[in-house]
Parts: structure tokens; C-alpha cells; sequence
């Protein structure tokens, strides 16, 4: 029996079919007022828990599970640093107390290459890069992280981190998604810089796939960047809009435009109490260079990413499914 976290959103669709597939019997730990309805039309069984960081909630979940997988986090580009860490910090706490508690064999927790926080201009992104978080999503995983971590070298829980890049996929509408696939498909069509700045798609099914590795083949104590080839904009843009049938045109905005416009739509939010359109947390993102090796993950876990134009395939398949895209008339 394996345990997860953050079953209901973007990575826990991609993960249950292959967890499934690969003979695992499923646990999902959910909130009460959570959308269970793809977990029980796969029939996931269901443990519940009001809120993640509740220890004795999430310790009656692990009971009976021989792997965790913590893949709940919270992640928005705006937000107090309070609901960052409660979910990110305070949520892996109980996690791992809870797997601990239970003599849980491995736990599989889910980070995020982001940790880095600033990139060094031209230097590759390996395990070993140093981290300058720059948000409180940046900041709080990183301490997730570290917590977990501790919990392998004071506690003997076996953990295994994997770090992966910028999701994008089926069942994804937020950051990459959104900028680079539905943007686009909507007609809002930009590009920053000319296009230059280097990103780090990670195909969430590719995720999945690096998960199920590391039940088996993760070293504890260990962590593994999990992310494609790294691509300038203009390389990503130019597959998204080739595969979708779309113009290659974009509208060149210059960075000081996009950060002035950022700054004020942010300082707007404290106004709306609603998240910015392009708030001004999303600079790193954009605008620094993300040029990530998944050699560590490939030598030892034996993780094989999808190319780009493959997963950006699928994405788009995925969004003629739901009705997003059109499909193309012979």
C-alpha cells in the first residue's frame, strides 16, 4: 500500500494511473471538502485529514502503507509566507512524523528545483548548486526539504527528494501551462527578452515515472533533479505553436516593461485580495536562466525524460479532449 499526499491536483492525476498500472494499491490522504471524484472513479481508497499538518490525522493514514509519496505542497507565484509554510513546512512535519511513527519503508518527497532560488548565469543546475530562495514558495520547500532530510539522518527515515522542474502536462492550467500553452492558444501572444531566457519543462507523467524509480532505486538521504531538456522561450514557443497549428508571431515586451507592469498588478492585489495576473514573484522565473541536469536521476534511478515536442503533444491532446483547443479540420 502506498500513501499520497496531494492526490487531488496536477501531479496526483498524472501519478494514481501509473502507480495503479504498476500494481500498487493506493491510499489518497484528502481534505473532507476536497473533489474525490477521480480518485473513487479509479478506486482509490480514501483517508481524511481537515487540514495536513494535523499529526495524528496523517499518522492513522500512514498505518498499513509500505511507501509514502508527499507530493501536497502549495504553490502560487503571490501569498503570505503564514500559508506557504503551514502547507509546506508544517505539512512535511507531520508527514514524515507520521511515516516514522508507522515504520514507513521509504518516502518519496516531492520538492522542486526552484530551492536554487538564484541561478548563476551559465552554471548548470545540478544537486549541488546553492540555494537562494527568492519567494516564500522557494523559501518553504527549501525548509521542507531540509526537515525531511533531518527526519533520514536523525530519525532513520528513509526519504528520497526529488526536485523536479516546471511542470507542464494534462490536467495543468497554472504557470507553464498557462503561459506557455494557454496564452498562446488564447490569442495572447508575448514573449520577453526576445525570447532568450532558458526554461525547465518537467513533463508531469515524467514525474510519475521518476517517483516509481525512486521507490525501488532512490538512495535515501539522496536528492534528484527531475526535469527535460532545458530550452530558451523561443525553442518552447516555436514547438507549442508548430504542433498547434498557431503563429510563430510573438510580441516582444523588454524586461523593464513586464517588471513595471508585474509591480503594479501586485500592488493592486492588496487592494483586491485577488492574485495578480503576473505578479511580481514570477520574475525569477522568467527572467533568469534555468539550465538543469537530471544526470544524477538518470544514472541512478534510470529516469528517461520525454523530449519536449512529445510532452507538448500530449498536452495539447489533452486540451482538444477537454475542449480547449479545436481539433484541426482535414
Amino acid at each position: 500500500m502506498i500513501l499520497v499526499t496531494g492526490a487531488t491536483g496536477f501531479l496526483g492525476h498524472n501519478l494514481i494511473p501509473f502507480l495503479q498500472k504498476a500494481g500498487y494499491r493506493v491510499r489518497a490522504l484528502v481534505r473532507p471538502d476536497s473533489n474525490t471524484d477521480f480518485l473513487q472513479a479509479n478506486g482509490i481508497e480514501l483517508a481524511y485529514a481537515k487540514d495536513i499538518s494535523d499529526l495524528v490525522a496523517v499518522q492513522a493514514a500512514c498505518r498499513g502503507c509500505r511507501f509514502v509519496v508527499h507530493a501536497a505542497g502549495h504553490f502560487r507565484f503571490w501569498g503570505d509566507l503564514p500559508t506557504f509554510w503551514h502547507t509546506n513546512v508544517e505539512g512535511t512535519a507531520a508527514v514524515m512524523g507520521g511515516a516514522v511513527a508507522e515504520r514507513v519503508e521509504r518516502v518519496v518527497h516531492i520538492s522542486t528545483v526552484v530551492v536554487v532560488g538564484k541561478t548563476v548565469p551559465g552554471q548548470v543546475i545540478d544537486e549541488e548548486h546553492p540555494c537562494e530562495p527568492q519567494d516564500f514558495y522557494m523559501q518553504t520547500k527549501l525548509e521542507g526539504e531540509h526537515l525531511a532530510l533531518a527526519f533520514h539522518r536523525e530519525r532513520g527515515l528513509p526519504v528520497v527528494v526529488l526536485r523536479p522542474g516546471a511542470f507542464y502536462g494534462p490536467w495543468g492550467h497554472y504557470a507553464f501551462n498557462r503561459l506557455f500553452f494557454e496564452e498562446p492558444l488564447r490569442g495572447w501572444r508575448i514573449k520577453v527578452d526576445n525570447g532568450r531566457h532558458i526554461t525547465f519543462p518537467a513533463f508531469v507523467p515524467d514525474v510519475a515515472q521518476a517517483i516509481l524509480l525512486a521507490l525501488t532505486e532512490g538512495r535515501p538521504g539522496q536528492r534528484y533533479n527531475i526535469s527535460g531538456q532545458s530550452l530558451n522561450h523561443s525553442a518552447v514557443n516555436g514547438i507549442v505553436s508548430d504542433l498547434a497549428g498557431i503563429s510563430y508571431w510573438r510580441l516582444n515586451i523588454p524586461t523593464w516593461a513586464v517588471v513595471l507592469l508585474a509591480r503594479a498588478w501586485t500592488a493592486l492585489s492588496r487592494f483586491t485580495g485577488r492574485e495578480p495576473f503576473y505578479p511580481i514573484n514570477m520574475a525569477p522565473y522568467v527572467f533568469q536562466d534555468w539550465i538543469v541536469s537530471s544526470e544524477k536521476a538518470r544514472q541512478e534511478l534510470g529516469f528517461t525524460p520525454t523530449p519536449f515536442a512529445e510532452g507538448a503533444r500530449q498536452t495539447l491532446e489533452w486540451y482538444r479532449q477537454i475542449g480547449f483547443l479545436k481539433r484541426k479540420t482535414p
